[in-house]
Formats: C-alpha cells, sequence, structure tokens
C-alpha cells in the first residue's frame, strides 16, 4: 500500500484521537455545567450536529477545491473550535461550550472524509484494502485518545478538563503538517466531465439504500451506547479514569481490526462482514443485558467496537459499488449526512434515554434495530452492480 494511504490513517488517527478525548470529557463536563441532567449530553450533542451539518458542504466543497485544501479548512475549523472550548470553560459558559463543539463537530465532518480519500490514491483492486488501512489509525488513538484526556485534566490549573481541548488544538495543528506530505488528486475540471445523475436516482441504485442504511444503524448505535458508557459507569460508582480506559478498550476494538477487515471482505463479501458485525452488536447487548461490573463494561465495548469495525467499513465498501464516477460527491454526501444525522439524533437523545430508560433498558431498546440490518440484507439480497446513467 502507498505511502498516501498510510499518511491518511495518521490524519485520521489525530482526529479520531481528538474524537476520543471529546467523547471522555464531553459528558462530565455537561453533567458539571449543564442547568439539568436532560442537557448533559448536549456538548456531545452539538459536536454531532456540527459534523452533520458539516457532511453535504464538506463533500460538495471538497469536488470544487479538492481534498487536500478541503481537509486543511476543516482542520482550521477545528482548531478555532478547540480554543474556544478553553476560553468557555475558563468562563464556566455552558452554552458558549456548546457552540464550541459545533465548531469541533464541522471540522470533524471534513475529516470523515479520509477513507474515501484513501480510495482515490489506491489501485482499484487495493480499494477495500485502502478502505481498511485508513482506519488502522485508530489504533493510535485508542491509545492516544485516553491517556491525553488523563494527562490534560491538570494542565490548566482551576479548569477542570480545559487542558483536553489544549491538547485536541495540537492533534489539528500536527495533521495541519501531515497534509502538506500527502499526494492527493486536484479537483476534477468541470469541462467534459458526464451530468451527475440526481439524488433520487442515486438512491434507487441497486444496493446503495442498504448501504447506507447499515452504516447508519452501525454508527448511530455505537454512538449511543459509547456516549452513555462514562456516564452509566460514573451512576455505578466508577471512576473517570476507570471509565477513560474501558473507553481505550473500545476503540481498539473499533480500529484494530482494520489490519485484516480489507482482507476478509475479499474473501467473504461485505454483506457476510455487515452480518458478522450485526452478530457483535447483539453479543454486546446481551453482556450489557448481563451485569454493570467494570468488566462487563469492558467486553461490551470491545464487542461494540468489533462490531462497527466490520459493518461500517462493509458499508462503506459496498457503496463504493453503487454510484458512478461522476456522481462520487453527491452519492458520499447523502451517505454521510444519513449517517451523522441519525447520529446527531442519537447524541441529542442520550441523556434523556440513560436518565428515564436507564442502562440496560436502553440497551434493549437498541436491539431490534440491529437485528433489522440482516432482516433487511436477506430481503434484498440481490448483488450491487454500478448504477447506470
Amino acid at each position: 500500500m502507498n505511502k498516501n494511504v498510510w499518511l491518511l490513517a495518521l490524519c485520521q488517527a489525530l482526529l479520531m484521537s481528538g474524537n476520543i478525548v471529546l467523547i471522555s470529557v464531553n459528558g462530565l463536563i455537561g453533567q458539571q455545567l449543564s442547568p439539568s441532567d436532560t442537557w448533559v449530553t448536549l456538548p456531545v450533542s452539538s459536536q454531532f450536529v456540527g459534523l452533520m451539518l458539516a457532511t453535504i458542504p464538506a463533500s460538495l466543497i471538497m469536488a470544487k477545491i479538492g481534498r487536500k485544501n478541503g481537509f486543511i479548512l476543516g482542520n482550521i475549523i477545528g482548531i478555532f473550535g478547540a480554543f474556544l472550548c478553553v476560553y468557555s470553560l475558563t468562563q464556566s459558559q455552558f452554552w458558549l461550550f456548546c457552540f464550541s463543539t459545533l465548531l469541533l463537530g464541522v471540522g470533524i465532518g471534513f475529516g470523515t472524509l479520509y477513507r474515501f480519500a484513501a480510495i482515490e490514491v489506491s489501485a482499484p483492486e487495493s480499494k477495500d484494502k485502502a478502505i481498511s488501512l485508513s482506519m488502522v489509525g485508530g489504533v493510535l488513538a485508542a491509545i492516544l485518545g485516553p491517556n491525553l484526556a488523563i494527562a490534560s485534566q491538570h494542565w490548566l490549573p482551576g479548569t477542570n478538563f480545559s487542558g483536553a481541548f489544549l491538547g485536541i488544538a495540537g492533534l489539528y495543528i500536527l495533521s495541519l503538517v501531515v497534509l502538506q506530505f500527502i499526494g492527493l488528486p486536484p479537483a476534477p475540471s468541470a469541462d467534459g466531465q458526464p451530468n451527475q445523475n440526481s439524488a433520487s436516482h442515486i438512491i434507487r441504485a441497486p444496493g446503495y439504500a442498504i448501504a447506507v442504511f447499515s452504516a447508519v444503524v452501525a454508527y448511530a448505535v455505537m454512538n449511543l451506547l459509547m456516549t452513555v458508557t462514562p456516564i452509566a459507569m460514573h451512576k455505578h460508582g466508577f471512576h473517570f479514569e476507570q471509565a477513560a480506559i474501558v473507553i481505550e478498550w473500545h476503540v481498539l476494538g473499533m480500529f484494530l481490526p482494520s489490519f485484516f477487515t480489507g482482507s476478509i471482505i475479499g474473501r467473504i463479501g461485505t454483506r457476510k462482514t455487515i452480518f458478522i458485525g450485526a452478530l457483535m452488536f447483539i453479543a454486546c447487548i446481551l453482556v450489557n443485558l448481563n451485569g454493570v461490573s467494570e468488566w462487563h463494561f469492558r467486553i461490551a465495548l470491545v464487542l461494540l467496537g468489533v462490531g462497527w469495525n466490520f459493518m461500517f467499513i462493509g458499508a462503506t465498501s459496498e457503496l463504493t459499488k453503487t454510484y458512478l464516477p461522476q456522481d462520487k460527491p453527491k452519492a458520499q454526501a447523502i451517505n454521510e449526512f444519513s449517517v451523522f444525522g441519525c447520529v446527531t439524533i442519537t447524541a441529542l437523545m442520550a441523556g434523556y434515554l440513560e436518565v428515564s430508560l436507564g442502562w440496560q433498558t436502553l440497551n434493549l431498546v437498541m436491539l431490534p434495530f440491529v437485528c433489522l440490518v440482516p432482516v433487511i440484507m436477506f430481503l434484498f439480497s440481490r448483488t450491487p452492480k454500478k448504477a447506470e446513467a
């Protein structure tokens, strides 16, 4: 695999490290600053609102100015958001902090496209491995993110967790440096390009809706359970450091399989890979229903992470088979908006659901959504083909 894929994986690692820090501290910051328990997860929700709002513009902007310039723009927005987070925490301004995490989400929205950029710098026969390896950087993130969250707690005296956002700004600045060494194709000229098909045409392409739905369930369910885990652990008497380690195990589960997920897809196909991921989600929920010890949380979140890896990478690979080259920006934008729109909804509902339902009932509610994925894949089992103009 060429160096550009590995450098994109490093950028993904830096992005994910920041995400892990956000997940580790945002819920606890919400508990300290929010005016009521209902708004505890609003900082996390704001992050995903920003991500959702960025998905369609990010893809279309990159189609105009190129991938590299788009990624640079996203990192600059993220740096500004991180410094604004520091200021809002020093002033104990909850609503300004939520706006700041929204800006961080916008920056992350640009970064979600790293995996598609990896496809564009790889040979066609290496596409599945490129998607998978672009996510390998999450292994570094699994170690760096939680430890950065723990180490940065007291970087700025008198303000809990504000040092974490200095760390996030540093990660984004480093990503800007790495981007200078990546050779990404420029934005294609509009001259001589075939006309893009309509959004409805893209959505009706064989296999497209199944791929999007699988990615939506994988990310939305994973995000909801991951977001409320530190809060649930805190309510059951665990310390912040214990919750951070559980998140570290979870993120290792999310990204460590990326070393071989591409090869698994090449051997058994995308849909069987997605099906295996769904089984792991079900196993995670069953473990969560069985107890609330630290080892229950650890094992469940590892299963959740590995299940996400299989489902999300499989869905991404499936998606790339369903659209024509000229429809790439629009097809990717629709997918990203669908995925992170639903992720945003789950983030907005997380605090309310955890308070009103409780940890184990919340897990039980997620079970039917996970089971829908293999059912729909079975009902619509046609092999996807490239959409016809």
